[in-house]
């Protein structure tokens, strides 16, 4: 932090390096000792004062392109783009071999939001200087930028061709990937195993994904063995985006199983809200021998790299509702993808606890549960591959027998695989 003592010391070497002429505004004396003042006053908050000293040489020495170069990088950094680029410009127009110059003016097109126009800068940049490895990389950053990835890919694995070891653009080429591959295959497996009563159960799911602009889809088939029978369901899962900060998420699946609905379906509205919390509310059905309706709502917050959310269903039925909720925690590592979760929650939802017998959904979902479980979530070759773990143990109200329990102990193992 700088002092005012220290501040009128820089201003007092200033005065004596710098004389002006008021009348005319025309600097003189030590344009190199005023040039290493003016730097000191822009790295130390002084930055209005810095420019202007930067202007002041500028009139003696129009030309002097490290001092107009850096004048343009302060303008770059207060957001006052447009200068910059008008300084940035004088500067190629007279010197067009100036390799950080054209560098510092592609980033501050960049930074200005303006993709296109960094595109042209770097090809043209490209004219002087074929192949250089960080013009190509700020090229790629544009075509990525204008929402042209494909081209994007193709600059980076050129500039990987000549010059293998550049670490930035390896590893912009693993995002790159990661963003154009738009299908998503994945299988589940787990096991279930009762403390009493019950054989293990068993489940598998097999999926495809496929992200779209208007949001992503999800085909998926489950397969469980549970009771001594085998039975599948067929799902399709929407999460379509309706404006900026609101979705919602639809579902529909089908059976000729007892192990699962014949029909179910659902609809959820996701609305983003300020301070990094996210809420919804909707509803699932399931048709057994009768349909069951759930209510469920979900309150979620980010923080820093941090995830908590909360969902409740409320199942109407005789003698009263089915209440139950669940409260989730992740911990995030490199993204979205690489995190562990821990969930704890009370209560039967007929939703993720299927254990109905046909006749006899309304007793069940008054019974009571307890569950907890731990998760671990990675991924491998560039995010292409995700992996996860869940290990997990519940307490259960046992359906024919209310007042007692059994203990059920769960593993379950998944994969995904993207592909463009």
């Amino acid at each position: 932090m700088v002092t005012n003592a220290m501040s009128n010391y820089i201003m007092a070497i200033l005065f004596f390096v710098c004389t002006v002429s008021f009348g005319q505004q025309v600097f003189k004396g030590d344009p190199d000792r005023a040039f290493e003042v003016a730097r000191e006053m822009a790295f130390n908050k002084q930055r209005k004062q810095a420019q202007d000293t930067l202007l002041l040489i500028l009139t003696k020495y129009p030309n002097y392109h490290d001092i107009r170069s850096f004048l343009a990088n302060t303008y770059s950094w207060d957001g006052s783009y447009k200068k910059a680029k008008k300084e940035f410009g004088y500067i190629l127009k007279s010197s067009p071999k100036r390799l950080d110059t054209w560098e510092a003016a592609i980033k501050n097109e960049l930074w200005s939001e303006a993709p296109f126009s960094a595109l042209e800068m770097s090809n043209n940049a490209l004219k002087h200087f074929p192949d250089n490895p960080d013009i190509l990389y700020l090229k790629a950053s544009a075509e990525d930028a204008s929402n042209n990835k494909e081209e994007a890919l193709l600059t980076i694995e050129d500039l990987l061709r000549n010059h293998p070891n550049h670490e930035k653009a390896t590893t912009y080429k693993k995002n790159l990937i990661d963003k154009l591959s738009h299908n998503t295959i994945g299988l589940t497996s787990s096991v279930g195993i009762y403390s009493e009563v019950f054989d293990p159960m068993q489940y598998y799911l097999l999926s495809y994904g496929r992200q779209t602009k208007r949001g992503s889809i999800l085909a998926k088939i489950n397969v469980s063995h549970r009771f001594q029978e085998t039975g599948a369901q067929f799902e399709v899962d929407m999460y379509p985006r309706i404006i900026k900060g609101l979705y919602a998420y639809l579902n529909f699946g089908v059976s000729n199983s007892f192990l699962y609905p014949d029909i179910r379906y659902g609809a959820e509205l996701y609305k983003s809200l300020p301070k990094s919390f996210e809420a919804s509310i909707g509803f699932r059905a399931l048709k057994f021998s009768t349909t069951t309706t759930i209510y469920t709502g979900s309150v979620g917050w980010y923080t820093g790299n941090s995830y908590w959310s909360f969902r409740a269903n409320i199942t109407p039925g005789d003698p009263g509702s089915s209440k139950s909720g669940t409260l989730n925690y992740r911990k995030y590592r490199s993204d979205a993808n690489n995190y562990f979760s821990i969930a704890a929650g009370a209560g039967i939802s007929p939703e993720n606890n299927i254990f109905f017998f046909e006749g006899n959904e309304n007793a069940v979902i008054t019974l009571k549960s307890q569950k907890f479980n731990l998760g671990y979530y990675f991924t491998t070759n560039a995010n292409k591959n995700s992996w996860g773990v869940q290990a997990g143990v519940s307490h259960q109200e046992i359906s024919f027998d209310p007042g007692s329990y059994f203990w059920i102990y769960s593993l379950a193992l998944s994969w995904n695989m993207k592909f463009r």
